[in-house]
């Protein structure tokens, strides 16, 4: 039986607490056909369909060196100026869940990448500091990696970039000198362009050239959020009561993206949805070589300054998009989080994978007909819970 979209959030708004506590392994139960199947693991939805973690302790105490400034001369701008502090601290307390499921497709092209602590930096070196000058934006401190990868015409070339990605964009970013000033985000558009234009070379060994991928992925430290992305696959931050969007989907009928194909001599072509050459349904994707230059593996880049406010970022395949609206997904995953870290006790999921198994299941309920992989990072530092007595 199909739900109204008004009845699936109500549903999610009055779940009691049993419920929710419930609510992975009913999932596991609704996909427990051949619809789970994936192909890296027959049978076995429990090791693709999701995982939750925190970031590890040794991760911190690796990154997290103390190195202070010297005192700030008469007239300088000083840390008191600004915050005392970067908003997500030492970039601790972030936690973070996946799914990444078959659904109703007969082959598994998606997947995921969650890197903590892929490199470490302080967050005067990464940019964009709300706190320079204090004591935290001189301490190096975990960044963190999150990738999604949808894959078509095979899976080849979204698991190499699940594999690679995040450590050709660290190698082209040691590449770049450092940058002062309002510059830092020249310096890491290079490095995402450069990262994501490495990648798409690699794989000419990996995959046919009628093989690509999406590419969707963010680069968190603790006072910025950096999202990269090629293809439409989508990112979302929900800051408040607000979802507001990290990316704009690469879709060929996008005005600017039409005028780009069809100027160098490409053509888009309605054949259920807008199409490159009748063929592709999005206008950038790492790998696809038969359809250059229409399809280019080139990113788009945005920088989001972290706030207080955040609550978490959600990064998906279009397998969620497609049956859910931006402002849909924030509110089911504002009311989930929100609602489990006043429940939740030590033992329990975390809110972070409450929300992706909920959103996964919702989705299939939607009759979403694509694999559907969805990571959510909780951006609010976890406090200690008492367990339930």
């Amino acid at each position: 039986m199909e739900h109204s979209e008004d009845e699936q959030l109500q549903r999610v708004d009055s779940l009691p607490d049993a419920e929710l506590a419930s609510t992975s392994s009913g999932f596991s139960s609704i996909l427990s056909t051949e619809d789970t199947q994936s192909a890296t693991s027959p049978g076995d939805i429990s090791t693709i369909s999701g995982s939750s973690g925190e970031i590890p302790a040794a991760v911190v105490a690796d990154a997290v060196v103390p190195r202070y400034m010297e005192p700030a001369r008469e007239g300088e701008l000083t840390a008191g100026t600004v915050r005392d502090r970067c908003v997500g601290r030492n970039n601790k307390g972030v936690s973070w869940g996946f799914t990444s499921v078959i659904g109703r497709r007969r082959e598994m092209e998606d997947a995921v990448s969650v890197i903590p602590g892929f490199m470490s930096r302080t967050c005067d070196h990464v940019g964009g500091c709300t706190a320079p000058g204090s004591r935290t934006s001189a301490e190096i401190s975990p960044i963190h990696f999150f990738g999604v990868y949808d894959g078509h015409g095979g899976s080849q070339v979204a698991n190499y970039c699940k594999r690679r990605m995040h450590e050709v964009v660290a190698e082209e970013l040691d590449r770049e000198s450092t940058i002062d000033g309002n510059e830092w985000q020249r310096r890491w558009e290079v490095a995402f362009s450069s990262g994501f234009e490495k990648a798409d070379n690699e794989v000419l060994t990996e995959a046919p050239e009628m093989v690509g991928s999406t590419a969707v992925v963010v680069v968190l430290s603790g006072c910025q959020i950096i999202t990269s992305n090629c293809g439409d696959s989508r990112a979302v931050l929900c800051r408040g009561n607000q979802t507001i969007p990290l990316t704009v989907d690469h879709k060929p009928d996008r005005q600017d993206e039409l005028m780009r194909i069809e100027g160098v001599g490409g053509k888009v072509i309605s054949w259920n949805g807008a199409r490159v050459f009748g063929v592709l349904a999005m206008s950038r994707a790492i790998g696809d070589r038969y359809l250059r230059p229409s399809i280019i593996p080139v990113p788009e880049i945005t920088f989001m300054t972290r706030t207080d406010d955040d609550e978490c970022l959600i990064l998906a395949s279009d397998g969620l998009w497609d049956v859910m609206t931006n402002e849909e997904v924030g509110d089911v995953a504002r009311r989930l989080l929100r609602r489990w870290r006043r429940t939740m006790v030590s033992d329990e999921i975390s809110p972070a994978q409450a929300v992706a198994d909920n959103l996964t299941e919702i989705a299939y309920s939607k009759n979403s007909c694509d694999n559907i992989s969805i990571i959510v990072v909780d951006l609010k530092p976890q406090r200690k819970r008492q367990v339930r007595q």
